[in-house]
């Protein structure tokens, strides 16, 4: 089975970091990135989605995605 999981956030390093942290620790990406102004708020969003099985090859669980 294949996890999937959408990362968003606003387009700031952070962001960048948890999509970094996310294929770091085997999550594949899925797609392109899509972004969005949030007028409201003044600032871009942007959002990438991963996925992974749900065995590594060392057996553990990734049932678990990334925050």
């Amino acid at each position: 089975m294949t996890a999937y999981r959408l990362l968003t956030g606003e387009d700031t390093p952070a962001f960048c970091r948890k999509v970094t942290e996310a294929l770091a620790d085997g999550w594949e990406l899925h797609g392109s990135p899509a972004y969005a102004w949030d007028a409201a708020n003044g600032v871009m969003r942007c959002a990438q989605a991963v996925v992974r099985g749900t065995e590594r090859d060392d057996g553990a669980s990734t049932d678990r995605p990334p925050d």
